[in-house]
């Protein structure tokens, strides 16, 4: 570590000594900030390191911390002294973290794994911890470019932000995401009090996120006024995900007893994976009106549970999509209201759209995706899938 001009920290490069050559390539370990459950880029990292063991690389994870309910699935950092010979390290970035400084001073080959980062703007007036956060995430990103031999991306939008920063190599690698593990997951009392809820009447719109700017549950808010107010009186939105920041979380809550929508909107920041497989089972339609979305995701999994998608063209969005969904290119109010009342209503474009989902899903399918991984790293390690 030294200081610029300006006396702010910035990474040096290490020397290349002892960097392992293609072919002598024994291990690929990941490293991630915290393993987390119910958490997308965790649930990929294990994912990752099913493929990587069976393509015959020994792979551990090494974190900062790991929850509790995944004890023992993960080493802390300090341990991978032991480890490292004949090493790839493979980072997961989704966050600011000390570990981008730990990667970047090793001298193993690196790839990162890019699962975007929010632009901080989005946070500013919000809490000024969590821009400055990001704004550290970003800034390990660009010093990370010339430090690492392959960048691996989630999606071509998130690729697109590496080769803007310059990395020498990129790659798409999607989300590692287990179908049959999510479609299995619902929790029938969960279900049964959701679907008693429904028998009084009414649509149950639903999100599935982070309560965060970006994703603005702000405007599905709107939405569901609109929709109240146009076509369905009894209808409700559920709001799915811990917060960002308890600023805007507290300005949600807020902002719907403004509207006089207490009973009509309910935020739970915490569900089991059955409890949300009964969510998007009893929903009638996911609604994604997101500022910034580097995957989503939740659009994977409503196709899993058969939920129609209605969702604003913007960032990764169409690209994780594709014609699974209604997508728009207005995220007016009515403009949306109207097409989740199409959506619940009319029977055939409904059908439509599930099947469309289930054929979508096909090309997120975890064995080619798993190929596809041991393919991108294949000019680092030699091993082919």
């Amino acid at each position: 570590m030294r200081t610029d001009g300006g006396g702010r920290k910035v990474l040096r490069r290490p020397p290349p000594e002892g960097a392992a050559e293609p072919g002598s390539v024994s291990a690929v370990h990941q490293f991630l900030p915290a393993l987390l459950p119910r958490d997308a880029v965790g649930a990929h990292t294990l994912e990752m390191q099913v493929a990587l063991r069976e393509a015959g690389f020994s792979s551990e994870i090494f974190v900062e911390a790991v929850h509790e309910e995944l004890e023992g699935r993960a080493l802390h950092f300090s341990e991978f002294k032991n480890h490292a010979r004949g090493s790839i390290l493979l980072y997961q970035l989704a966050t600011g973290s000390v570990l981008a400084d730990f990667v970047f001073a090793r001298p193993e080959p690196l790839v990162v794994d890019y699962h975007n980062l929010t632009p901080p703007e989005f946070f500013r007036q919000w809490d000024t911890t969590v821009a400055n956060a990001l704004s550290w995430g970003r800034a390990q990103l660009a010093h990370l470019a010339p430090r690492t031999s392959l960048g691996l991306a989630d999606s071509a939008y998130n690729e697109s932000e590496l080769t803007a920063l310059e990395y020498r190599r990129t790659g798409v690698v999607p989300i590692l995401f287990d179908v049959d593990s999510v479609g299995g997951q619902v929790d029938q009392g969960c279900l049964d009090r959701l679907g008693a809820e429904k028998a009084g009447g009414g649509a149950d719109l639903l999100f599935v996120g982070r309560l965060a700017p970006n994703k603005a549950q702000h405007d599905l808010i709107k939405v569901l006024a609109v929709y109240r107010r146009a076509y369905d009186p009894a209808a409700r939105l559920r709001l799915i995900g811990r917060p960002a920041t308890d600023t805007y979380a507290g300005a949600l809550s807020s902002y719907v007893r403004e509207l006089g929508l207490e009973d009509a909107v309910s935020i739970v920041e915490s569900v089991s994976s059955g409890e949300l497989g009964a969510y998007y089972r009893a929903a009638d339609a996911l609604v994604v009106v997101s500022e910034h979305e580097g995957f989503s995701v939740p659009l994977l999994e409503a196709m899993v549970h058969g939920t129609p998608i209605v969702a604003y063209s913007n960032c990764a969005v169409p690209e994780t999509l594709g014609d699974a969904g209604l997508l728009l290119p207005d995220k007016t109010p009515s403009v949306v209201a109207a097409a989740v009342h199409r959506v619940v209503t009319d029977g055939q474009v409904r059908a439509a759209l599930i099947r469309a989902g289930r054929r979508r899903l096909r090309e997120f399918d975890l064995g080619a995706s798993r190929r596809r991984l041991i393919s991108a790293l294949t000019p680092l390690t030699g091993v082919t899938a």
